[in-house]
């Protein structure tokens, strides 16, 4: 039982740094502190993009853990790490084809305090992105 224990916090803080590092680039592609735009200027914008970030990478953390279990717990932990940052490297991919391809500025869309349609758009794509490395997992 410790050692069940054992593992899951060591998933834990694994997907906690994950999802630390999706923060982290986020808020370097987003002008100004991410933190400030959302607790500060409380941009449903930036919150949807972050929110669907955050739910993706949980899921790509999820099922690379699920399906790698059984292959010992160093080698799982290994997976996860290299699932989870393809998945933050996608979803950051995703949001500056989707600035290339789309009129206007995503980055400045993310800091408009008034939600903005194109925010959806990023969001799906950033659960999109992490759908498709799920099933890469699989």
């Amino acid at each position: 039982m410790l050692a069940g224990l054992g593992y899951a916090a060591a998933y834990s803080l694994l997907g906690g740094l994950l999802l630390a590092v999706g923060f982290l680039v986020l808020d370097l592609l987003t002008p100004g502190r991410l933190a400030h735009h959302i607790w500060v200027e409380r941009s449903a914008n930036a919150a949807l993009v972050l929110s669907a970030g955050f739910l993706g990478l949980g899921l790509v953390v999820f099922a690379a853990i699920w399906t790698n279990a059984e292959a010992g717990f160093g080698q799982a932990l290994a997976w996860t790490v290299a699932f989870g940052l393809l998945g933050v490297v996608l979803q950051a991919l995703a949001g500056v084809v989707l600035e290339v391809l789309t009129p206007g500025r995503m980055r400045e869309v993310l800091v408009e305090r008034e939600l903005h349609p194109a925010s959806g758009v990023v969001a799906a794509a950033q659960l999109a992105v992490s759908f498709v490395v799920v099933a890469s997992i699989w």
